[in-house]
């Protein structure tokens, strides 16, 4: 749905790149049924592969715990199944939280799953969220057509990036067009005889009505957990009622073991496919891995794309680590230039002393396939001089590495005169 938007915004700015085109419309019907067929290749394809993998039985239905071996499998015009085994894993995922708004269950909303089954483009989208899920579809759907408002109860988008990325990303929202409000509390809503929904909100400026046509909670996930009666298994869950686990993943109870997004900690697929990883290396190849300082890498499929791996500035601050940052514009990067794709920084925070790569925010074009570059530089411990120094072909968004770490070690000799 991403890749169709970004299409439209093309389109739109064909006339940059010399090319004449006409008026753009967006079929949202087309797009979701595009998206669908993807969907559900990748999933027919797991699904054949499971089925042809000797002693695997798959069964639908909703498991609920008996005790801490047992599950009960209840399936819709079938018996009940009683299952036992000496090991269990979770992996049940997660789903939108629904925020205290006054009248929110007397008024249709949508979340980032529902979202997706839209057949027609909205005419106003109000979006409550601050955080990937709320930035990656008021931006879709902005360029498929919408009017969009961004509500944000805090100081900033992207809590935990740094000031200057989240500050450079709310100017790229801006740019295209989205109302974004920061530090605003959605206090209630209604629909009037019309079905249009009218969002009280309170910042800055005092109390305001923001009036749309769809409403999208964005306003995080919580662990899907209700039904598995997990105190039945003895299984704890900490105050957000995620499932507690180990380094090695394995719960507070020998034998279950919980995965992905059921348990604390960044809710990502990558995540949930590393999670495996350490359940086969520990229980199938006598293996000792475990979650603790893993590297956490993600892409916020914004346009231009945020990549971020490590620490950001604040928390090597935090930390009181001697550091050296390193930000490069990418209107100062070749590649962006020639494709007209100028927006965003990149940004690397550095060990002053071990010239070891920190983390990185790279908000730009293929930002997250340029953050990986750096990630692999820091799974290798290579220093930030290798990647200054190193040769990578031009013009390509590689290179800019070269420039990025070159403008640190610029200001530092700057700084020391």
């Amino acid at each position: 749905m991403a890749a169709s938007a970004r299409v439209a915004y093309l389109a739109r700015r064909a006339s940059d790149y010399g090319v004449q085109t006409g008026p753009v419309q967006v079929n949202l019907a087309q797009v979701r049924e595009r998206k669908q067929k993807i969907v559900e290749r990748f999933r027919n394809g797991d699904e054949q592969i499971l089925g042809a993998t000797a002693n695997l039985e798959i069964i639908r239905g909703t498991a609920s715990f008996l005790d801490a071996k047992t599950v009960k499998v209840e399936r819709a015009g079938h018996e009940t199944l009683r299952l036992t085994a000496d090991k269990i894993f979770l992996n049940t995922g997660a789903k939108a939280v629904m925020p205290p708004i006054d009248g929110l269950h007397r008024v249709p909303s949508l979340d980032s799953t529902s979202i997706m089954e839209l057949d027609a483009v909205p005419k106003h989208l109000l979006v409550v969220g601050g955080g990937y899920i709320a930035i990656e579809f008021g931006q879709m759907f902005r360029r498929y057509g919408s009017q969009v408002t961004l509500i944000e109860l805090g100081e900033q988008l992207l809590a935990h990036e740094d000031e200057d990325v989240a500050e450079a990303v709310v100017h790229i929202l801006r740019e295209d067009g989205i109302d974004v409000r920061l530090k605003t509390r959605a206090r209630r809503v209604e629909a009037n005889a019309q079905g249009e929904i009218r969002l009280t909100v309170d910042g800055d400026g005092g109390e305001a009505t923001v009036t749309g046509s769809h409403l999208l909670i964005a306003a995080g996930r919580r662990p899907n957990v209700d039904r598995l009666n997990l105190a039945a298994a003895g299984v704890k869950m900490d105050e957000k009622g995620y499932v507690k686990v180990n380094d090695r993943l394995e719960t507070n109870v020998s034998g279950i073991y919980a995965m992905g997004d059921i348990k604390p900690g960044p809710a990502f697929t990558h995540i949930s496919y590393d999670d495996f990883r350490i359940i086969r290396a520990n229980l199938l190849q006598s293996g000792d891995a475990g979650i603790e300082g893993r590297p956490v890498p993600y892409t916020i499929f914004m346009d231009p794309q945020l990549g971020r791996v490590g620490l950001t500035e604040k928390e090597a601050r935090a930390q009181g680590r001697s550091i050296r940052v390193a930000k490069l514009p990418m209107a100062n990067v070749a590649r962006g230039i020639e494709f007209g794709e100028t927006r965003g920084v990149m940004k690397a925070v550095v060990d002053a002393e071990t010239k070891q790569i920190l983390g990185c925010a790279i908000l730009g074009m293929e930002g997250g396939e340029v953050m990986a570059v750096l990630q692999v530089a820091m799974m290798g411990k290579l220093p930030y001089t290798v990647l200054r120094d190193g040769i990578f072909a031009h013009p390509t968004l590689a290179e800019s590495l070269n420039n990025l770490f070159m403008a640190m070690d610029s200001q530092r000799l700057h700084e020391k005169k």
